[in-house]
Order: C-alpha cells, then sequence, then structure tokens
C-alpha cells in the first residue's frame, strides 16, 4: 500500500493492530492431533486452503491457538499471504495467524488479498519465509467508512460474481478439450480417423494387433543404484540422463556426469540420438525422444530406454500412441509400489498390445492428429491468456475498491476517524474487564 497516496475524504490512514485482533497460531502436541473428530478442527497452513473456506482433514482434543468463526486466517509460512476465511471455531498451528475484526469481516477479508504479494515480499528466513506477528499488526490501510465499507464489499462481491462465472467457463472449455485430445487419439488408433466407414469391432484393412515386444528392437531399464555411487560422479564429463529429462522433455536438465572409464563401463546404458526415454519410479510414464546433438551419456536406475523399429513404427506415431491415455493406463495398470510407484517391468511392457496401421497410414494418422491438436493448442492458449487477464482483472478491482474508486463516496458517511475512535474505547473496556477478572 501507498501510504502517501491521496485518499478521499472520510477515510483514515490506520494500522490493522488498531482495528484488529491478531492471534497467531502454535501448534498443540502431535499426540492431541487425530482424524476422529475429537475436540475441534485443526489447520496448520495453505495446504488445507480452498477458494475460501479451509478443508477440514484432522482435529485437536487441546488446542492452544484458536480461532473463532469470520476470523482471516492468513498463511504465515512458506507460502506467505495467501487467505481464507474460518467457517468455524478452530485450532491453528503455527503456520496461519488469524485475524478479528468484527466490525467488517470481509471488508478486512478483501483487502488482504490485495496485498498477498505485498506480504509475501516481506517475508524473511532462509529455509523458507515466513512473517511475524509484528509484520502484521503493522501493516497500513486506508481504512473508509463502516457504511462504505459495506459497500465496497457489496461491489467487490458482485464484480467477482460475474467474474467468476466466466473463469468457470474458460476452465469448463479447458477440460472439454483435454476430453476431446484424448478422443482424437483414442480415434486415431481405432482407425477412425483414416477410416470413416470402418465398423466397430472391425480391424481396418492392413491394421493387425501386436505385442509392443514386436515393434521395438530393444528395451534398456537403467543400472541399478550401486552402479552409479557418489564417488563415481565428475564435475565434467558423460552426462547422466536422470528422470526429470524425461518428465521436463529437455536435455539440458540435471548435474551429474561421469568420466570415460564409468562411461565405457555402463556403456549398455548409453543414450543414442532418437531413443525415447521413459520415467519408471513416482512420476511413471513421462516419454522423450533424444534429440540428434544431445550430450553423450547414460541413463540412470529411473529411466528406460526404447528403441523402436523405424521399419514398422514412425517415430511420431508411436509418441502419440505412448502418451495416450489408453496406452498410459496399459503400461501403468500393473505398476507396483506403495510409497512411490514404479512402472511395470520390462518383461510385462513387451506383453503390452500395440493396434498397428501401415507406415503410410501412420503417416497420414500424425498429419491428422497434429492437424487437431495444433488447433486445441491455439484454442488453450487463448483460453490461457484470460485467465490471466481474468486475475489481473480481480487485483484492479481489489486495487481500485482500496483506493476508494469503484464508486462516488457519500458525504453524508461518518468518518472512520469515528469508527477508530470507538474501537479504541471499545478495547479498553475489553482489557479493564479481563483485568478484573485475573
Amino acid at each position: 500500500m501507498n501510504e502517501n497516496q491521496e485518499i478521499p475524504n472520510g477515510w483514515a490512514l490506520t494500522s490493522i493492530q488498531d482495528i484488529a485482533d491478531v492471534i497467531m497460531g502454535q501448534s498443540p502436541p502431535s499426540d492431541t492431533y487425530n482424524k476422529d473428530e475429537i475436540g475441534i478442527p485443526f489447520f496448520q497452513g495453505k495446504a488445507e486452503f480452498s477458494e475460501l473456506h479451509p478443508i477440514v482433514d484432522k482435529w485437536c482434543s487441546k488446542p492452544n491457538k484458536i480461532a473463532k468463526n469470520n476470523d482471516i486466517l492468513l498463511s504465515v509460512r512458506a507460502p506467505v499471504g495467501a487467505t481464507n476465511l474460518a467457517d468455524r471455531k478452530c485450532c491453528i498451528g503455527r503456520g496461519l495467524a488469524a485475524i478479528r475484526y468484527p466490525h467488517d469481516y470481509k471488508f478486512l477479508y478483501h483487502y488482504f488479498c490485495s496485498i498477498e504479494e505485498e506480504l509475501d515480499k516481506k517475508g524473511t528466513g532462509t529455509t523458507f519465509k515466513a512473517i511475524s506477528g509484528d509484520v502484521i499488526r503493522n501493516t497500513k490501510l486506508h481504512l473508509p467508512p463502516l457504511p462504505e465499507q459495506h459497500r465496497i464489499v457489496a461491489k467487490i462481491e458482485e464484480l467477482f460474481s460475474s467474474l467468476d462465472r466466466g473463469i468457470e467457463s474458460l476452465k469448463t472449455a479447458q477440460q472439454q478439450l483435454k476430453i476431446y485430445r484424448q478422443s482424437v487419439l483414442k480415434w486415431a488408433f481405432e482407425g477412425k480417423l483414416t477410416n470413416k466407414n470402418v465398423k466397430e469391432g472391425e480391424l481396418p484393412e492392413g491394421w493387425k494387433w501386436l505385442k509392443l515386444d514386436d515393434v521395438v528392437d530393444e528395451f534398456v531399464r537403467g543400472p541399478f543404484g550401486g552402479s552409479l555411487k557418489k564417488e563415481c560422479f565428475v564435475p565434467k564429463g558423460y552426462k547422466v540422463y536422470e528422470q526429470k529429462n524425461a518428465i521436463y522433455q529437455s536435455t539440458e536438465l540435471g548435474k551429474y556426469f561421469i568420466n570415460e572409464n564409468k562411461f565405457k563401463e555402463l556403456i549398455r546404458f548409453k543414450v543414442k540420438p532418437y531413443d525415447f526415454i521413459v520415467s519408471c519410479s513416482g512420476t511413471i510414464g513421462k516419454l522423450f525422444m533424444i534429440p540428434e546433438k544431445a550430450p553423450k551419456g547414460i541413463i540412470n536406475q529411473a529411466l528406460l530406454i526404447i528403441r523402436i523399429n523405424r521399419d514398422l513404427l514412425l517415430e511420431k506415431f508411436f509418441m502419440h500412441l505412448f502418451t495416450s491415455s489408453f496406452f498410459q493406463r496399459l503400461i501403468i495398470k500393473d505398476a507396483k509400489g506403495t510409497a512411490m510407484l514404479n512402472l511395470a517391468g520390462v518383461k510385462d511392457m513387451k506383453l503390452v498390445p500395440v493396434l498397428l496401421p501401415p507406415i503410410r497410414e501412420q503417416q497420414a494418422i500424425v498429419a491428422e492428429i497434429e492437424s487437431r491438436l495444433s488447433v486445441c493448442d491455439k484454442i488453450e492458449e487463448s483460453i490461457e491468456q484470460s485467465l490471466k487477464q481474468a486475475e489481473a482483472l480481480r487485483q484492479s478491482i481489489l486495487k481500485k475498491a482500496f483506493e476508494g474508486k469503484l464508486f462516488s463516496q457519500d458525504p453524508n458517511d461518518e468518518p472512520a476517524s469515528k469508527l477508530l475512535e470507538r474501537i479504541k474505547v471499545e478495547r479498553e473496556k475489553t482489557a479493564i474487564k479481563k483485568r478484573s477478572k485475573n
């Protein structure tokens, strides 16, 4: 917030500590957490936030710090600045602060939404960012008269409601595009893109069922971890391709290299131009084709090399086939592992069925797929741009609201200075009552 900006008549420059109570979260003993709904809901940080209210995942039988219904919940530890509203009494851990403003909690909620990036910049810490209670309490704002706070909230919610409907339509279109993309691939590999009159259950002319092993010359699973110990690595040398290279479609990523002797020892795991590497652990089934001028190197234990028979299979046809949802289900259905999935073994993958058309028809199918998907890409790009514009408009609405520029002021409103005086008196009375009880 720019403290020096001109503010409308009747508004007042103040700080959060002058108008609201700030309750910093404190994590209770871990043995008081439970999933059996004993005690009150317990929220630890942004991970439990939704669009407006946090989602209950655990409860606490002996809470230390409590937020009340309609308190603003502010994330104070990595990430800093995200907000939600408490919709019930709840326990808050050290990743959250509760901000209690009884006069118009939605006004202050929207204000904190408008300064999320500003608060994030104030975060400090080496391991992760965090802000203190003092940072929150000393946060400045221009406070409008109470009637105008109500009008600002009503106007923001009116404008946001219209904006949200547009965003929902855009997101629906995104989902429909995803479905259409997969439908195109399904039709392609059933022969329906290039054989319009093929009957259900019949194979198009020249198509035949094969196993993946029939169209792949070689499968090479990466060496066991013991083959690549820390002492093997050197600052410069032959590249060790990692799972991130397949996931993020790049040869540039990665920091591990081996010397020439180790490279020769592990030569059977060498990558060649036009090899496909596949991620096999955790994020599984991601495919990347090694380009012609890629750095020389080997794969690690989390990758699989697939070398296709190019007399039977086009590279682009294989890429589209492999990344289609129905083919991914075939290779992942037998994935093993509890903490982290591992792709089915090479033996199982060799048996995956493939419906293969002749090479010339593969070329036609690839052209048809890429023509249709390029249209999808353009629409997707337009949707993404519209979503960014919608978010920019949301921030513009909030900025105007807290500068008093959404609508004309009402000169009959009681000035905010009077509200600040009343808040001060109310707090003093509350403090006296607390002292008398003690």
